[in-house]
């Protein structure tokens, strides 16, 4: 079998391998690509595209559960279909990877189906499904995308059906009477969203003391009151002990306060975090150094063997599809000697896609603090925005973590509707060194949603006009 030359080799063709390659193609480099499932990867076939089809699916059956009769609807008789919503997902799914394939013959990328393994050369084998070796590819440079698969529970493995992960989630056709998530993280929160809407009964159980703990404290109460309101019960400061099937479902053993208790439920989904995809691709052979799986870099994404790079999941935090997309930029850039604009994890924002949503962006109020900056806080609910009046629905605000001294935009937070498209303001304003007095006497058009971050900046100064 003869050797293929490149110039770059991606491993993984999700959001981070395809825009390497993609960025490599269009900066004059003869380029390959290795996917052993779907191009796209996880966050196109089985997470981002999916489940944001079905989270605006559960939106509007709780708008018409729940709000149609204050809008001025009635209904004789209203069926929500899930097999229908679960088909418009997987359409929504397959047209943005099929997006991906219709990209890759645009910039001559060469696809290779199939699993790719670092020989002790530094050379890459490409394994077929069936284990039979289909291609061996040399490349001046490498950049590992391979991404991060669901990290289960010590002790409790997942079947696809009881036990579930998230991409078994994803794919099923008829939900449950009832689950246990555990987690109360992004995932967690975002199915036990859709599944409540559909009328499963959800218990999520979360080990440390608030839902969504990485986010400002503030939004995370946002949350738990819209929850609670739908009758979503969540059960924080709580571990999961134990998780058994039954006959009928699953038992979940669980210990707050010392005390445990058991539920049950018809299924459980164990959404407790990620791990990297850098096992089964040799890495091993070529010496690359990790920690905790985790593959290490430096601020130019280098691995430890000359010629490999790494972004994505698979090198750790932020564990973001947007993240990934931003480091193959500049990687890619960096290894073409181009000049790039720089990559800082504390600007990349993030986005929970659930009602309300919750969007942020670096630092919350509490990490300032702990950084030993002295701090002042601008704040605007939605209950007082008249946009959010006219559309009834007046949950969550804006919050600005400010620097006093110099009025650095520290974080951003936002929980409410359409928080994961505003959140892009506030990202570009940290990254344009922009003060709270500049989004202040920035003309917002009214009446907009996007009013309330002036109005948090203006609070922030100390003269807002509307509260």
């Amino acid at each position: 079998m003869a050797t293929e030359s490149f110039d770059l080799v991606v491993l993984g063709a999700g959001p981070g391998g395809y825009v390497a390659a993609i960025r490599a193609s269009q900066l004059g480099k003869k380029t390959a690509i290795v996917e052993k499932e779907n191009l796209g990867g996880v966050c196109l076939n089985w997470g981002c595209i999916p489940s944001k089809a079905l989270l605006r699916n559960a939106e509007l059956v709780n708008t018409i559960n729940h709000e149609a009769r204050s809008l001025g609807f009635s209904f004789e008789k209203f069926e929500a279909d899930y097999a229908a919503a679960f088909k418009r997902s997987r359409v929504a799914a397959l047209k943005n990877s099929k997006g991906v394939e219709f990209l890759m013959k645009k910039n001559s990328i060469k696809v290779f189906m199939g699993e790719g393994r670092f020989t002790k050369s530094g050379e890459i084998a490409v394994f077929d499904a069936d284990g039979k070796e289909s291609a061996k590819l040399k490349a001046k440079n490498t950049i590992i995308a391979t991404g991060g698969r669901a990290r289960p529970l010590p002790g409790v493995e997942f079947d696809g059906n009881k036990i579930m992960q998230y991409r078994d989630s994803i794919m099923l056709e008829k939900l449950p009477k009832s689950i246990i998530i555990v987690g109360a993280g992004a995932i967690g929160v975002e199915f036990g969203y859709v599944m409540n809407a559909y009328g499963t009964e959800v218990t999520i159980v979360e080990m440390l003391p608030r839902a969504l703990p990485l986010v400002d404290a503030e939004l995370s109460d946002v949350l738990s009151k819209s929850f609670k309101k739908r009758k979503i019960e969540i059960l924080t400061s709580t571990a999961v002990k134990k998780v058994e099937k039954t006959k009928k479902g699953v038992k979940v053993t669980v210990e707050k306060d010392g005390k445990e208790s058991t539920l049950e439920a018809e299924k459980a989904l164990v959404s407790i975090g990620f791990m990297p995809n850098s096992d089964k691709i040799g890495l091993e052979e070529i010496g690359i150094e990790m920690e905790k799986g985790w593959i290490k870099v430096d601020e130019n994404f280098k691995t430890s063997r000359n010629g490999v790079y790494a972004i994505g999941d698979v090198i750790g935090e932020p564990l973001l599809a947007h993240a990934a997309s931003a480091e193959a930029l500049e990687c890619v850039e960096r290894i073409a000697g181009e000049k790039t604009y720089g990559y800082d994890k504390l600007r990349v924002p993030n986005a929970i896609y659930c009602q309300p949503q919750i969007a942020s962006v670096g630092l919350t109020e509490e990490q300032a603090k702990e950084k030993g900056y002295d701090i002042k806080v601008g704040k605007f609910p939605f209950s007082a925005n008249g946009k959010a009046r006219a559309m009834g629905d007046t949950d969550g605000l804006v919050k600005l973590v400010v620097d006093k001294k110099y009025g650095e935009i520290l974080g951003a937070h936002i929980a409410g509707h359409d928080a994961t498209e505003q959140i892009i303001e506030l990202t570009l304003a940290m990254n344009l060194e922009a003060t709270p007095l500049e989004l202040h006497k920035t003309i917002h058009p009214h009446p907009t949603l996007s009013e309330a971050v002036a109005e948090a900046a203006a609070d922030a100064l100390g003269h807002a006009i509307h509260i």
